[in-house]
């Protein structure tokens, strides 16, 4: 298979499983346990919280780990929305996650008033709008995802997070896209609060991570034991926690290296390919402000469900710029906040690289992509009929 949807997640790196070994194992210890073993797990957890922290320019202290991203973004926001005091006013983008758009809806149920700026057509938040909805009276907190998982597209961060701080309203980020792809940096963009998932860039599933600026109250929404210095209780995922830290040491090599150039390169190649060989290709988003690995193309005359058999059946996996529920295609929330027609929008295809996709991959995924085209055109007419069944055998 050529894997190219490494934004759905990444394979664990090989240095990362081997870090990971002995907690599965020999070292099965509870890190609250007082015996010497203990301790040993307990430190080894420690290391791997500096791990996180220095990849995203935080002290050790100010790193909690979670569940996942999910859980980071949950935990975050609940806090924020159960100390607000009569501040009922939330502010975030239209083009957010389901982490973050989900519980806003739920707060809503509570009385909170939802707030959603819009992006232009390049998929980046208009400030303008954004400063406005910041500074309106009774604003509790604001949310900004840092790039965004279907376009790639990096948000105007540090303009945004300083808006919110000049409104003296706290200002969390998702930063589950950005993190281990491009710089992220809490001294430079001083957020209040920042989620992380280790998927996202080679560690295993079902571990995370959440920032939180030293100082700054924070209601917990797991009780226990006390663990995570009662930020975050129950019994550590050591062995994921421990893969987390070599994962976030590998990423930030890499780029203190060379700003993931190479994947970037990648990235390029494929999309000079297609936009060569292919009529009716065009680019999602600006391409002056993405993670480097992400491609988001729209292909005309195409329903992007149709390529995506064809593409699974020529060993090509990637993802729709659109998601498909109860049967029904809908269009992507994201590219209608662009501005899309329904058509672009169901015509798009994310294709997402990592460290370990390969030039080989890239040229073979081209010629794969090319050929899914020109057979659904064929079998539509040219003539945007809509959804085919395509019958591969």
């Amino acid at each position: 298979m050529i894997y190219l949807d490494s934004n759905a997640t990444t394979q664990v790196h090989p240095e990362v499983l081997e870090a990971m070994l002995p907690y599965l194992s020999d070292q099965c210890y509870n890190p609250s346990s007082g015996y010497r073993a203990g301790k040993q797990v307990k430190q080894a957890i420690e290391q791997a919280r500096e791990q996180v922290a220095r990849l995203v320019g935080a002290d050790a202290r100010e790193i909690y780990f979670t569940g996942c991203g999910t859980e980071a973004n949950n935990a975050v926001l609940y806090s924020l929305a159960d100390m607000c005091g009569e501040n009922r006013r939330i502010v975030t983008s239209e083009i957010e996650h389901s982490a973050i758009l989900r519980v806003c809806e739920h707060l809503s149920e509570r009385g909170f008033i939802i707030d959603k700026v819009g992006v232009d057509s390049g998929g980046r938040l208009d400030l303008v709008a954004w400063e406005k909805a910041v500074k309106e009276d009774g604003v509790a907190f604001a949310t900004l995802m840092w790039a965004n998982n279907e376009t790639g597209i990096i948000q105007p961060i540090a303009e945004a997070c300083e808006i919110a701080r000049s409104a003296k309203v706290p200002f969390h980020t998702d930063a589950i896209q950005a993190v281990g792809k491009t710089a992220v940096d809490v001294r430079e963009v001083p957020v209040d609060f920042l989620s992380i998932s280790g998927h996202k860039f080679h560690a295993p599933k079902g571990v995370g991570a959440m920032y939180v600026r030293s100082g700054l109250r924070f209601n917990p929404m797991l009780r226990g034991g006390g663990q995570e210095s009662g930020f975050r209780s129950g019994t550590e995922n050591v062995a994921s926690i421990i893969g987390l830290g070599k994962a976030a040491e590998i990423m930030q090599s890499k780029l203190d290296h060379d700003d993931h150039a190479g994947v970037a390169k990648l990235r390029d190649r494929l999309e000079k390919i297609l936009l060569d060989r292919l009529k009716g290709v065009e680019i999602n988003g600006a391409v002056e402000h993405r993670a480097a690995n992400t491609a988001h193309l729209a292909f005309e005359h195409c329903e992007a469900s149709g390529l995506l058999i064809l593409l699974d059946e020529y060993g090509v996996a990637c993802s729709a710029g659109s998601a498909c529920m109860t049967g029904k295609q809908q269009p992507s929330h994201v590219q209608k906040a662009m501005g899309f027609s329904n058509e672009r929008a169901n015509s798009s295809l994310r294709i997402s690289l990592s460290i370990f996709t390969s030039e080989e991959e890239i040229d073979q995924a081209a010629e794969h992509i090319i050929k899914a085209v020109e057979k659904l055109r064929r079998v539509q007419g040219g003539g945007n009929v809509g959804p085919v069944v395509i019958y591969t055998g």
